[in-house]
């Protein structure tokens, strides 16, 4: 498996393979209605904007990329950070990769500086991110009018 950063050729590859695993995997927790919301906001172009404010990082088998990851300041702080834009294809699931990409954004520069790291969670991924000593945030263990889940983790 390799591990690099996103380049914007790679926008189309990485929007199909994170619609791919919200139809797939993120279905069986959440409605339709609220996964296609979702879906229409993962284009190529919101997928380079992500990019240029964060380090986005793609894991890849055999040239296909697999996982996404990115990490990058909680809007302009210093000493925050949020972890966004996670997501295994539901072939590669269960096989330690979101593990790794755990490890890699916690070895990133922007989870090394901050005190405080919060994630915008999907309902599908809060038990995983619970693993890694993340919680809810302020307690609240339901999600927002967003449809997210809010937790962090403090260093």
């Amino acid at each position: 498996m390799k591990v690099r950063k996103f380049e914007s050729k790679d926008a189309e590859a990485v929007s199909k393979m994170i619609i791919h695993t919200l139809r797939t995997t993120n279905i069986k927790d959440e409605s339709e209605e609220e996964i296609e919301n979702v879906v229409s906001t993962i284009t190529p172009q919101s997928l380079i904007e992500r990019a240029s404010f964060t380090h986005f990082y793609l894991f890849e088998d055999n040239d296909e990329v697999i996982a996404t990851g990115a990490i990058g300041p909680y809007w302009d702080s210093e000493t925050e950070s949020s972890l966004f834009t996670i997501f295994v294809t539901p072939e590669y699931q269960d096989r330690g990769i979101g593990k790794l990409i755990i490890q890699t954004l916690e070895n990133d520069y922007y989870y090394r500086r901050a005190n405080r790291i919060e994630i915008p969670a999907s309902l599908t991924a809060v038990n995983f991110y619970k693993k890694y000593g993340y919680d809810y945030k302020n307690g609240i263990t339901t999600q927002d009018d967003e449809g997210i889940v809010r937790m962090e983790k403090f260093k």
